[in-house]
């Protein structure tokens, strides 16, 4: 078989996104802290390629703890309308500054403002306390340019493995698993469904 995981994930991608109604890139990004606590939750895909799959986050968050104390993590990918799935599995890395100034500059104001005016994660006695931080920012930076928040950044999702499933009649699925080798390819072989 010895497919590039990457070729069969970019070919996947691009039918998820064109028939999936809503997020075609939403992920569920598994971590664990240090003492090994499990804790899952929706990103967004926000790049890929060889080098890795790529979301962005605040720093402080509960994830980015997690992810400072144990750099292991897990994504799903989901597209119900294909019937597929991807699991991935590996070590994140920390983006850039200039990947993420980069991405942050594209992203709409209001969730550039936004992403200044939330503790996320953090405890909120009030939606009104969350949305008045809101106007504030948006006094603080009115008639400029958002910079990106100190502690507002991405990782970088190197994967070890890489499983595609793909739906079957009476529950045959396919599934397809890569692991990395030390050499820069890929080994590949089927599991049992």
């Amino acid at each position: 078989m010895a497919d590039d995981p990457f070729a069969l994930f970019d070919a996947w991608f691009a039918e998820a996104q064109a028939s999936e109604p809503n997020d075609p890139n939403a992920m569920a990004l598994a971590t664990a802290g240090e003492v090994g606590n499990p804790s899952v939750r929706m990103v967004l895909l926000k790049g890929q390629g060889p080098d890795g799959f790529v979301f962005y986050t605040n720093l402080d968050s509960h994830k980015g703890n997690d992810l400072r104390e144990n750099q292991q993590v897990a994504l799903l990918f989901h597209w119900k309308s294909l019937r597929r799935q991807i699991r991935i599995e590996g070590n994140v890395e920390p983006v850039t500054d200039a990947e993420a100034d980069a991405y942050f500059a594209t992203r709409g104001r209001d969730s550039q403002l936004g992403a200044w005016a939330s503790d996320q994660s953090r405890s909120l006695d009030s939606r009104e306390i969350f949305e008045a931080r809101f106007e504030e920012v948006k006094a603080r930076f009115d008639g400029q340019d958002v910079p990106r928040p100190p502690n507002w950044s991405g990782f970088r999702v190197i994967p070890e493995n890489i499983e595609f499933w793909q739906d079957r009649a009476h529950r045959l699925h396919e599934r397809r698993f890569f692991v990395a080798q030390n050499d820069g390819l890929w080994a590949e072989w089927l599991l049992y469904p």
